[in-house]
């Protein structure tokens, strides 16, 4: 019980961070929604993505700066994680039905190894995956290693819209990328 009380605190924590950084500078009204394990911010309350740079499962590198102008999701995920495996294919579904209108997927595969990650996703997904045995990539976004899956969702300018800290459905996450892919980049 104390492990479960020490996560809900962890993540009522980690919410609270993340919607004092969605309010407005001016009457402190907020711009953010929230329902405990789902974030999602207005456009002009975004932060800035942190560095996403890492080895890809496949090999060769990947850094997200690189996917400026389309829509990202980033899925924090392992081959241990049950939770993670049911929520595969609705990614990929997702990803299918979205791609076309300049949103990507990228996988983080945390805390596991190389063999067992690669398996995981063979005939599961068909986007890539970063290896990051260590969990550095989730801690910059402020995941804990004990909260996958997790999902993020990054607009054309690379800012932080969604954040879902559970594993999700194409029924949830299809529609919020979809609002995001509809935005116009704020820069040019």
């Amino acid at each position: 019980m104390n492990a479960r009380r020490w996560t809900a605190g962890l993540l009522a924590t980690v919410a609270a961070v993340a919607l004092a950084g969605c309010t407005s500078g001016g009457g402190g009204e907020k711009h953010c929604t929230s329902d405990g394990l789902t974030i999602t911010c207005a456009p002009d309350q975004r932060s800035k993505t942190p560095k996403v740079v890492g080895e890809l499962l496949t090999g060769g590198q990947y850094d997200v700066s690189q996917a400026r102008g389309q829509v990202v999701v980033v899925n924090f995920w392992g081959s241990w994680c049950a939770p993670c495996r049911a929520e595969a294919d609705d990614l990929e579904d997702t990803y299918q039905a979205t791609k076309a209108s300049g949103v990507t997927f990228l996988g983080v595969n945390v805390q596991d190894s190389k063999d067992k990650a690669i398996a995981f996703e063979r005939g599961r997904v068909t986007y890539p995956s970063i290896f990051d045995p260590s969990s550095s990539q989730a801690l910059n976004f402020d995941i804990p290693p004990n909260s996958t899956p997790a999902t993020v969702v990054l607009d054309r300018d690379g800012r932080i819209a969604a954040v879902i800290r559970r594993a999700v459905t194409k029924d949830e996450l299809r529609p919020i990328v979809e609002r995001v892919a509809a935005e116009k980049p704020a820069s040019n």
